[in-house]
């Protein structure tokens, strides 16, 4: 009970876990892509990544890299199971759409901008399910890591959802002053970044890819 603090005693290694972690990467990027939303429902919590190939001034830099394969996402995410946050099981884990919603969330907030069109938004998504399943906040992490997204290290809000009544005295996203359309973001009142200020953190962000 009074021994000397040593750190290392509470420093957790092990290369098996680095290496399952090596291995949940390899096996996402060989996932099929698909247009964004994905052309039918499906069951699976998991995470997954968004593709942009459009001809947005914003990011010429991953149109140049994604034309001819997928190599840069703009965003990484997960969908867990409910009650996860909670770490309750779900009474039905394998009957779970919550990754196939989540990519329709996306679209939908994609959809309603003035700026962006959903045809140049492509998505590849791993499932992770039963004891896997306890990895989805790992294995998103490790993918932000790996591609430093630029919706993920950057700039904030596109996964963001209404915040409700009583909830609009934030301010709006740097997304939504970048990609202005979702009505409930024209509602938050707080003082906003400019939009040139965001736009060149964008582009600056970005030169690092070249």
């Amino acid at each position: 009970m009074n021994s000397a603090f040593d750190r290392s005693k509470h420093v957790y290694k092990s290369d098996a876990f680095e290496e399952i972690i090596k291995d949940t990467i390899r096996f996402f990027n060989g996932t099929p892509v698909h247009r964004l939303p994905p052309p039918e429902n499906f069951v699976g919590t998991g995470v997954y990544a968004l593709y942009y190939t459009g001809r947005s001034p914003y990011y010429q830099v991953l149109y140049d890299l994604n034309r001819i394969e997928f190599k840069q996402p703009i965003y990484v995410g997960k969908a867990v199971p409910q009650g996860w946050r909670q770490a309750r099981k779900a009474k039905n884990p394998t009957d779970s759409h919550e990754l196939y919603r989540r990519l329709c969330d996306h679209t939908k907030s994609i959809v309603q901008t003035e700026n962006l069109d959903l045809d140049d938004f492509y998505c590849r998504f791993m499932i992770l399910e039963n004891a896997a399943s306890d990895l989805i906040g790992t294995v998103e992490a490790a993918l932000i890591r790996y591609y430093t997204p630029v919706w993920n290290s950057s700039i904030d809000g596109f996964g963001n959802h209404d915040p409700g009544k009583g909830r609009y005295n934030q301010a709006k996203s740097e997304w939504d002053i970048l990609h202005p359309g979702r009505q409930w973001a024209y509602k938050c009142q707080g003082e906003s970044s400019a939009l040139a200020d965001v736009e060149n953190k964008v582009y600056q962000y970005l030169m690092r890819e070249k």
